[in-house]
């Protein structure tokens, strides 16, 4: 039904157009046009703008010469989640922001030229990459997302035997279900996901640690275990109403997007709460379902907002509203128990005293309504806390605690990597910053069990 309660009919197969791949790949000429006005800087320093370290003007002459297969090498040797990256990193903040060019022009544009290759190498059905001799060492991954995948494919191509646990039913972690299809298609991960396989690492997924699978176990079968879990649910919002029907988790509602398509927020009012990239999936995702309205609702201001800029601009071209600086205070829902408002209180900023983020304080007298129809919570996600705690493990609020060198945790045996680490000064949340904690996690392992031995020796 619609907001004024007239039906609304628009078929599945219509909604599922709204979710292709809104941004085309470059066309041949085009990627060949762009690739020639790069300078090859030799100091370049789009390269150490790279979390990965991608030798962007080494894949970028590869394009202009032709050589398709070496520049996706290039591309997914440094970054195993590569073809992911070309489409969800920031990158303006990062390889772009840093080009040369700038001071000219305009940057190169690094991530479209990444994404050519890539599809390239997807289209063509290419294995980049070969495992390395056997060197007679285990190790057991439990995550199979972008840090997980960066991991077991740096061991596997050290010679290790790999074997990754994944709890849901395919792997890719947030690349397969966190980020929505018109941004980055589920094929794109699977396909990373198959490089790996390639290599020999034994995935076995619909396999939790401690139901299916015993931490003790582990510990006995394999020479070191890489914990890449990630974080996991939105947190409680702690306020009357959030019981209602018509109350999303934003981790659960874009993941859902990602293997079927509803029809039940055609015409429906919306509001997301929360003002980062998952919030900003939630709205997009609203506005492609069909919903009539949808407004982001957050405690602070634009400046304050997690979200990228680019995150910000898609949101505003689809027709996302914002509420700033509002609060939700209470959820209320009709006599069937379906959500018909959100109230919220106007909150304003002040100084924090330690020199951080500014506080957001309710201003009494406040309160309005906003009515709607569903809530959506996208404020942060939850840690894994039992499984952590299970293993053993320090951490700090469900941040794993690692030296930041080698990404051995409090057990000399466990090494982490990825969002389950971020936090407390470690690290960034994002795909490409957990694909470079893999690869320096699976270095670190090998120095510690290969390259020491035969040094000892």
């Amino acid at each position: 039904m619609s907001a004024t309660g007239n039906a609304v009919f628009i078929p599945v197969e219509s909604l599922r157009r709204n979710f292709a791949e809104v941004k085309a790949g470059m066309r041949p000429k085009e990627a060949i046009e762009e690739s020639n006005r790069c300078l090859y800087c030799y100091d370049a320093p789009c390269i150490k703008a790279c979390p990965t370290g991608i030798n962007i003007p080494s894949f970028i002459k590869k394009i202009a010469s032709g050589n398709m297969k070496g520049s996706a090498r290039t591309i997914m040797d440094a970054n195993p989640v590569g073809a992911t990256c070309a489409r969800v990193c920031p990158t303006e903040e990062l390889c772009e922001g840093a080009c040369v060019m700038n001071h000219s022009s305009k940057p190169i544009m690094i991530g479209s030229l990444q994404r050519y290759a890539t599809d390239w190498a997807i289209k063509n059905k290419q294995n980049l990459f070969a495992a390395g001799q056997s060197n007679g060492k285990s190790v057991a991954i439990i995550g199979g997302g972008p840090a997980g995948l960066s991991t077991a494919r740096e061991l596997a191509r050290f010679g290790f035997a790999v074997t990754i646990f994944e709890a849901k039913e395919q792997a890719g972690g947030l690349d397969t279900y966190g980020i929505v299809s018109f941004r980055l298609p589920q094929s794109i991960s699977l396909w990373e996901v198959e490089q790996v396989k390639e290599l020999g690492v034994d995935i076995r997924t619909s396999a939790k640690i401690g139901t299916d699978v015993s931490v003790d176990a582990l510990l006995e079968q394999f020479d070191a275990i890489v914990l890449a879990i990630g974080m996991s649910k939105v947190p409680y919002l702690s306020i009357e109403g959030e019981q209602l029907s018509g109350v999303y988790d934003a981790i659960d509602f874009v993941e859902a997007t990602k293997t079927e398509l509803t029809t039940d927020f055609i015409g429906k009012r919306v509001a997301v709460i929360g003002a980062g990239n998952t919030a900003v999936d939630a709205a997009t995702c609203s506005v492609r379902l069909g919903a009539a309205n949808v407004k982001m609702v957050y405690r602070r201001t634009r400046e304050e907002m997690t979200a990228y800029d680019f995150e910000f601009e898609f949101a505003k071209q689809d027709g996302v509203e914002f509420e700033w600086l509002s609060a939700p205070s209470r959820i209320i829902g009709d006599a069937e128990g379906n959500v018909e408002a959100l109230e919220c209180m106007r909150m304003q900023l002040e100084e924090d005293e330690q020199g951080g983020r500014k506080r957001a304080i309710p201003i009494e007298g406040s309160s309005f309504l906003l009515d709607v129809d569903v809530v959506i919570k996208a404020i942060g996600q939850t840690r894994h806390l039992p499984l952590i705690e299970h293993l053993g493990l320090n951490h700090k609020r469900g941040i794993v605690m690692v030296n930041t060198e080698t990404y051995q945790t409090s057990n000399p045996r466990i090494y982490a990597a990825g969002d389950v680490i971020f936090g407390e000064g470690q690290g960034d949340a994002m795909v490409v910053a957990a694909a470079q904690q893999g690869k320096l996690a699976a270095n670190s392992i090998y120095k510690t069990l290969i390259a020491r031995s035969e040094n000892d020796g």
